[in-house]
């Protein structure tokens, strides 16, 4: 009888506060407060944990906290993300707040006091030092390469595919945007080409096989470099294709005819986008172009993320930037930007594509990562693309040359 006390007070308020309610609410001790709309996802309260992780860490943090250990589960993922990130409650009174506080608090005690998931990745030390920015990616990537092979095309392209140019499938679209990032930086037989952030070699192979190029790719994940290799070998590109794992900013000098960074200046940071610039306008030879392929805030003023559900649990120290300081950063290298072209509805696209794979291999994924971290997955995927339909981040390829 006790248990089923806990969180009827909390019913009781959420039902007055929230006259008007997008969701359904079911509660681990069998109590529950009902939606005023039809079809509405339902959150089930499975343990009072979910409500103190919540308290702790208010927001999404607090919210993908309790969704990753399990204490909060949903039935229709998408349709409760749209009521975390959109619905609007109506402005509560100070008392109000109060009386709601208080019963959550009341319903969660039983609990006790949540502990943070294991997942979760709190970085120490200065944000993006070489040491820091190793560790990010090693948390990211070391998930294992047969698990991004779940939701990934044939090629293991890990970035923005374009559908836009008449590219039905996702395996087209990610031929379409390797093709395009080829064409811009005018590749011809014998170039040699540094692939920046090569992740699985998906753009290397593609260069030196159907442009003739010779490529160096640079990851800072080992496990991503040990099955790009065996893809460049399977490929028969050994002698044109050179993967390392290596840091940017440990490159030594070189004169590469084009230089290709896609989808990776994102994790570079504010603070290193100057130094990210002027390193890549060192290593390429005069009159080279360069083709910088990122996801970019579009609020200029927006701070940068931190201490939020995509830094702790998958790109940890991930710090889109507007695309103006992007371009500032490349102007002050030295670089002319000759040309700029957005991919926002491509990416939505491509991680409707993503999500709905890992959908069908839930299996899989959970034996390869756990059920922890597939659940971090297949929210993320919905978090990200939400972002790029609701217009809060974007995609550009920029194509700067180095003055001659």
């Amino acid at each position: 009888m006790a248990l089923i006390q806990a969180s009827a007070p909390l019913s009781r308020v959420l039902g007055r506060v929230f006259p008007s309610r997008p969701f359904n609410v079911r509660f681990w001790d069998g109590g529950a407060v009902g939606a005023t709309v039809h079809d509405a996802p339902t959150f089930f309260i499975r343990q009072p944990t979910a409500l103190s992780q919540f308290l702790l860490s208010p927001g999404t943090l607090g919210l993908g906290r309790a969704y990753v250990d399990g204490s909060l589960a949903v039935d229709d993922l998408d349709a409760a993300f749209l009521v975390v990130d959109e619905w609007e409650p109506p402005t509560l009174s100070a008392a109000e707040r109060a009386r709601l506080g208080l019963a959550i608090a009341a319903a969660a005690a039983p609990g006790g006091v949540p502990r943070r998931p294991a997942l979760e990745l709190v970085l120490r030390g200065e944000r993006h030092t070489a040491e820091r920015d190793a560790a990010a990616v090693r948390y990211h990537y070391d998930v294992g390469n047969e698990f991004f092979a779940l939701f990934l095309d044939d090629s293991m392209t890990y970035s923005c595919a374009i559908f836009s140019r008449g590219a039905e499938t996702l395996e087209d679209a990610q031929r379409t945007k390797l093709e395009l990032v080829a064409s811009k930086l005018e590749l011809q037989p014998g170039m040699s080409v540094l692939d920046v952030g090569c992740g699985w070699g998906s753009f290397a192979i593609h260069a030196a096989r159907e442009h003739g190029a010779t490529v160096t790719g640079i990851t800072l994940s080992e496990p991503q470099a040990k099955l790009a290799r065996e893809r460049v070998s399977q490929a028969g590109l050994d002698e044109m294709v050179d993967i390392r794992v290596a840091d940017y900013r440990q490159l030594q000098a070189s004169s590469y005819d084009a230089i290709a960074s896609i989808g990776m200046s994102e994790h570079v940071g504010d603070s290193q986008i100057d130094r990210y610039a002027g390193s890549l306008f060192g290593l390429l030879r005069p009159g080279g172009l360069l083709l910088n392929h990122a996801i970019a805030a579009l609020d200029p003023n927006a701070e940068p993320l931190k201490d939020v559900f995509s830094t702790r649990y998958v790109f940890p120290d991930g710090e889109p930037l507007p695309l103006s300081r992007v371009q500032l950063a490349l102007e002050r290298a030295g670089f002319h930007t000759g040309h700029v072209e957005g991919f926002r509805e491509d990416y939505a696209t491509t991680l409707r594509h993503w999500a709905q794979r890992l959908d069908q291999h839930v299996d899989e994924a959970e034996m390869l990562a756990g059920v922890e971290r597939t659940r971090v997955w297949r929210l993320y995927l919905r978090a990200a693309r939400h972002g790029f339909d609701a217009g809060l981040t974007a995609v550009y390829q920029v194509r700067a040359r180095r003055p001659a």
